[in-house]
């Protein structure tokens, strides 16, 4: 096997707890896989997220680390709030589908910026971070990874209380 660079190492972290088979389990996106409006609006209780709420959180941050890398401006994503976004008035498949496809464009578009970051730039500090770039991209492919489980965890509840 060839050696790979950091960016490709950072790309296959990210694709591998977002699409692509994790050997820890399911990635964000199978979790996701066979889910319905109808069970992505559900919430065990008024406090607590929904499966699509996590999926909007999720674009949100890739979007976030995105602008980071970028020094882009805020106030781009295109759903509000920022970090947890509402969800659609009337949240049917269609809407469902479309938020889904949103966090897929986020992670292109993420991946996109990782793959042409100069090497020299993973060691370096986004301004007003402590962290550095190559931190914020492997700390938003851990981030799909939780959020994977709690969505596990959530469908299984659901399907354990409509009995």
């Amino acid at each position: 096997m060839a050696t790979l660079s950091p960016n490709e190492l950072l790309i296959r972290i990210l694709d591998e707890s977002f699409g692509r088979a994790g050997w820890h389990g399911p990635t964000l996106m199978n979790a996701l896989r066979g889910v319905r409006a109808a069970d992505a609006v559900w919430k065990p209780s008024p406090e607590r997220h929904s499966v699509w709420e996590l999926a909007l959180h999720a674009a949100y941050w890739k979007y976030a680390v995105r602008r980071r890398l970028t020094a882009a401006p805020r106030g781009s994503f295109p759903r509000k709030p920022s970090n947890f976004p509402a969800l659609p008035e009337q949240p049917d498949d269609a809407c469902w589908a479309a938020d889904v496809a949103l966090l897929r464009e986020e992670h292109a578009r993420l991946r996109e910026v990782v793959s042409n970051l100069p090497a020299r730039a993973l060691d370096t500090k986004p301004a007003k971070s402590k962290w550095t770039n190559a931190a914020h991209i492997y700390g938003v492919a851990a981030h799909d990874v939780y959020h994977a489980g709690q969505i596990q965890l959530l469908k299984r509840l659901r399907t354990q209380m409509s009995r």
